[in-house]
């Protein structure tokens, strides 16, 4: 059973990947979603951009290994010319270079093919809604990579504006330790509507772009 749409219209979505056997009942998989619909599916990235040309398209999930265009390449093209599609990275692969590649390049959302249908899905739903769904494995070797980075020459960290409540530093400190909405959500006793609200408040005010970036802020701030 489909969680509730964010409106009416259903969700396009492209499906990518080099393997027939993982595309095609991964696209058929997805179709049953009341909310999603996939409306092409994709062998490589050079398909992906043809596809989204012709669109509309709100989604793509993205396979990183594949021929003549690889994800990432295909990732930062639709980042720069299409900047309102959004990508979530479906893959076998979580090494800390291919994680950072991919959220480098804009992607929205990695998850690895160990996800269910239902997690993927979630995470059509949240890229589609400008938010970021990290793979509990990814976000620990995010975690890992920020924590044991030399810093022998750091980057400058914007501080955290004066205008955070305590209730946004406290979800952020969350986030920091590679939680999810839900788990944040069990954690403060409130709802996960509600953590998604302290969320979008949180990103605008602090301009963080996604949750591998609020990962950093929270570990530079200190709260993680």
């Amino acid at each position: 059973m489909s969680e509730p749409t964010q409106g009416a219209r259903r969700l396009r979505v492209i499906v990518a990947d080099d393997q027939a056997a993982v595309r095609e009942p991964l696209a058929a998989v997805l179709g049953l979603s009341d909310d999603i619909e996939v409306v092409a599916a994709a062998a490589d990235g050079t398909e992906v951009l043809a596809a989204v040309a012709a669109g509309p398209v709100d989604v793509v999930l993205m396979d990183l290994r594949m021929p003549v265009m690889d994800g990432t390449e295909a990732t930062r093209r639709l980042t720069e010319e299409h900047p309102e599609v959004a990508v979530v990275v479906l893959t076998t692969f979580a090494d800390d270079d291919s994680i950072l590649a991919a959220l480098s390049a804009g992607a929205r959302g990695y998850l690895t093919k160990n996800a269910g249908r239902q997690d993927i899905a979630r995470a059509i739903r949240a890229a589609a809604a400008g938010q970021s769904v990290l793979d509990r494995e990814v976000q620990d070797r995010l975690l890992a990579t920020v924590r044991t980075k030399p810093a022998a020459a750091p980057a400058p960290v914007q501080a955290l504006p004066g205008d955070i409540t305590p209730r946004e530093r406290e979800v952020l400190a969350l986030i920091g330790q590679g939680l999810p909405n839900r788990a944040i959500a069990q954690q403060l006793f409130i709802s996960e509507a509600t953590v998604k609200t302290h969320i979008n408040n949180l990103f605008a005010k602090a301009d963080i772009r996604d949750r591998a970036d609020a990962v950093r802020r929270a570990i530079a701030a200190g709260l993680a």
